[in-house]
């Protein structure tokens, strides 16, 4: 039987210079379901637990007595503690294995959602959202580093997409559920249902997940890690992508966070379990995210990331309407080039990293949600300054960032082209 037929492909063996097959999962191959449907399952758990609040933080500001600036702080320890762990995370993760670092992260991250609701506190409530994220450090930099061992290279846009959609979904449900639940039994029940979800998650994920096949196991020493991190860093395209993520997520990050109180408020005053329908558009960010590997096909890589920041941004200046609609429609656009955006950049570190792709993915992951904290916290400081616009204004400058670096980019390859291949992979 040819490889074909059993989904395998093929590689060449460089000592015979022979066709072997290639026992990497690929669409249509054995395990790759099983593989897709159990990390978008852990993608569903972590953007879940880790927004479970930001749906609910006029709520939490009502019932705690705090601001929004406050209150933000729920969501920017969640990210800022998967910022600061996502790194040594990873290197668990090189020593101990994928799947079961992702495996023990979405249990302790269950456990503490399940006693979030019973936060006495804002202090309280920030201190379990901080360790919350640093347990959810885990999932993403193994899911991505799994992938790229254990997918083929021609599926593995595909595959972080699925991923990505996963968070997507996650992000959605989160915010929907709890949207209506609080507006019936209150914020801490809202958590308390989000934590149950995540549960049956986590339970699915570890029994779907095949056990990896080409994992070798790395070093904890500090100095190995230290010159695979520099190593990283050194690298001109993977700097590039880390700034890119993180500013694709205080767009997001920014305009999520606050969204909730501009919809509350006048002229919309619209409730609670509408608000939270809101983020039904994050299906938007499903679709774009899953088929971002198609977008990469026909734009290349920066075409690609140049279509996702005039998306965002284009959906920034359409939500500065006063209609109702066109709030809608530009959160739609900023969705959808946020989720494609994501999805292209940090499959380009999957394949960029030739070695260390954990600590490699654990960077981006990193600078992703050092974006995410900043937007949550500076949209929420600027919504209080200038209202909307101040947050718009914030999401615009980091899309300006986003287009710069692209440009960037696109010129120091075609220098670099002219060196020879080498010289233009960076």
């Amino acid at each position: 039987m040819s490889p074909a037929s059993t989904g395998a492909s093929t590689v060449v063996d460089a000592a015979s210079s022979a066709p072997v097959a290639d026992s990497r999962m690929t669409p249509g191959g054995p395990g790759y379901r099983r593989m897709s449907l159990a990390l978008f399952l852990a993608g569903v758990a972590t953007f879940a637990l880790l927004y479970s609040t930001q749906a609910l933080l006029p709520l939490i500001s009502g019932d705690l007595g705090v601001a929004a600036s406050e209150a933000s702080w729920t969501v920017a320890a969640a990210t800022g503690g998967l910022a600061v762990f996502v790194l040594p995370m990873s290197a668990l993760s090189e020593r101990f294995g994928r799947r079961t670092v992702m495996t023990a992260s979405l249990a302790v991250a269950v456990t503490v959602g399940l006693l979030v609701p019973f936060a006495p506190s804002l202090t309280a409530l920030v201190v379990l959202r901080a360790v919350q994220g640093a347990a959810l450090a885990g999932l993403p930099a193994s899911a991505t580093a799994y992938l790229a061992e254990e997918v083929t290279p021609k599926a593995l846009v595909t595959a972080i997409g699925l991923f990505v959609a996963g968070n997507s979904v996650g992000g959605m449900s989160g915010r929907v559920i709890t949207g209506w639940v609080a507006q019936e039994w209150g914020w801490r029940v809202a958590v308390g249902v989000i934590g149950a979800v995540a549960l049956a998650c986590a339970v699915a994920f570890r029994a779907l997940l095949p056990t990896p096949k080409h994992f070798v196991a790395g070093s904890l020493r500090p100095r190995v890690l230290a010159g695979t991190v520099r190593e990283h860093l050194a690298n001109p395209l993977l700097r590039r992508l880390y700034a890119i993520g993180a500013l694709f997520m205080t767009v997001f990050g920014g305009v999520y966070t606050v969204i909730g109180y501009r919809l509350t408020e006048a002229p919309f005053g619209l409730p609670q379990g509408i608000v939270g329908s809101i983020f039904l558009v994050y299906l938007v960010g499903t679709v774009s995210a899953s088929t971002a590997g198609r977008l990469v096909g026909r734009l290349g890589r920066r075409g690609a990331l140049y279509a996702a920041g005039g998306t965002t941004a284009a959906g920034l200046l359409l939500s500065l309407a006063g209609s109702l609609p066109l709030v809608l429609l530009g959160l739609v656009l900023i969705t959808g080039g946020f989720f494609a955006g994501h999805a292209v950049a940090s499959s380009a570190v999957g394949r960029t990293a030739t070695r260390g792709r954990a600590q490699a993915s654990a960077l981006y992951q990193s600078a992703y949600y050092i974006g995410s904290s900043a937007g949550s916290t500076v949209g929420a400081v600027a919504f209080h300054a200038g209202g909307w616009a101040g947050t718009v204004a914030v999401g615009l400058l980091a899309v300006l960032g986003v287009v710069t670096i692209t440009v960037l980019g696109t010129r120091a390859a075609r220098i670099a082209s002219r060196r020879g291949p080498v010289a233009a992979a960076h």
